[in-house]
């Protein structure tokens, strides 16, 4: 695995953005130069994320979220496992 996040990465699994191997690594945000832990999905290159409204979730049991603009920064929390 690259020690690169990937550019767009999602935390639901119906989206064609969602990589397991990397979310069990562990992928920490910075959102306008605040570390942000209620992160939905992400995209470096658009610069957005959209973030999870409080415990509020939608008709079919989907955190509620916001979609912000703004420069993100995103890294591993986890070393590469070279085993």
């Amino acid at each position: 695995m690259s020690d690169t996040p990937p550019d767009h990465l999602s935390a639901s699994p119906r989206s064609p953005f969602f990589n397991e191997a990397v979310l069990a690594r562990g992928v920490g945000v910075r959102f306008k130069g605040e570390e942000k832990t209620n992160v939905e999905e992400y995209c470096i290159s658009e610069g957005w994320v959209r973030l999870a409204v409080g415990k509020t979730v939608d008709r079919h049991g989907n955190p509620m979220t916001i979609k912000l603009q703004g420069p993100v920064e995103v890294w591993f929390k986890d070393p590469a496992d070279n085993g």
